[in-house]
Order: structure tokens, then C-alpha cells, then sequence
């Protein structure tokens, strides 16, 4: 139900959803919380199952934050995405060299990910940089950032 209430959202200026969260998710919130208060003394508190509940509970302001802040989403499902190849080649980093390189990777992979994130096609955006790097000027370094970078103009040919 909360998801479908977000899905209703999506799109819609800040105050508008938080408007729409206090009136329809908000009651759903808090008849969650009691039900899980009222679950939770009818449980032995070894079970896992209370653990749980206890761990919900302990965090519930932070769990149910954004149905007050229109600004906020309901998950962070979408900077696990961006970090899930990642997450998946960990195992690979191991065998960087180096601290040095698997500081190197880490940078790369930053690099590629704020690409993506800001809708710039990572390999134009590496390739145009590597080129433009070693002549660009220090003082202007935040030009080649992926959210400040445009590609240089093509060089024109010879006739």
C-alpha cells in the first residue's frame, strides 16, 4: 500500500507529496506501529520474530522520516543500484596490485558512476577528458567534473 501511494506521487513538487503522505500513509504508519507494539508483548522476546519487531520500533522515527519531508523518497533503492556492480566486484579488487590501485579503481568507478548519475555518457566523458587533462588548466580542474563537463569541440580538419 505504501508503495502504491508513492507510485501515485511520483513526479509531484515536494509539498504535494508530503501533503499526500500525511493524509494516506501516515494513518497506515501509525496502525503499523501499534500493531507491532501490540504483537510484540505477545512474544517471547528470544524469538526472532521480536527481535525484529524491537529493532523497528527502536528505529521508527528514522523508518517513517519521510512521509514528512516530501523531499525524501520511501527506500534507497536507488544508490543501491548505482552501487551494485560494486558490490559485485569486490572479490575482483582483491587482485587491484595495490592499495595505490585499488584506490585508482575507485576512482574510476566514481568517476563513471557521477557520469551516469547526471545523464553523461561515461565513456564520451572519459575519453574527452584523458585527452583534454594534461593541457587544461588547475585553476579550472571543476570544468571536467561530470555534472560541469561539455565534450570540446571537434578539431576542425585540414582541407
Amino acid at each position: 500500500m505504501l508503495y502504491g501511494i508513492e507510485e501515485d506521487i511520483r513526479g509531484k513538487p515536494p509539498d504535494e507529496r508530503r501533503q499526500i503522505r500525511q493524509e494516506r500513509a501516515k494513518p497506515l504508519l501509525l496502525a503499523l506501529q501499534d500493531w507491532l507494539a501490540a504483537t510484540k508483548t505477545r512474544l517471547s522476546t528470544k524469538s526472532d520474530l521480536a527481535k525484529a519487531i524491537r529493532y523497528a520500533l527502536t528505529r521508527w522515527a528514522a523508518l517513517t522520516r519521510y512521509a514528512d519531508d516530501g523531499r525524501l523518497q520511501i527506500d534507497n533503492n536507488a544508490a543501491e543500484r548505482s552501487i551494485r556492480p560494486l558490490a559485485l566486484g569486490r572479490k575482483n579488487y582483491l587482485f587491484a596490485g595495490s592499495d595505490s590501485g585499488g584506490e585508482r579503481a575507485a576512482i574510476i568507478y566514481s568517476l563513471i558512476e557521477t557520469a551516469k548519475l547526471n545523464n553523461v555518457d561515461p565513456e564520451a566523458y572519459l575519453r574527452d577528458v584523458i585527452a583534454r587533462i594534461a593541457d587544461h588548466p588547475m585553476n579550472r580542474i571543476t570544468e571536467l567534473l561530470p555534472w560541469q563537463w561539455s565534450p570540446a569541440a571537434p578539431l576542425a580538419k585540414a582541407a
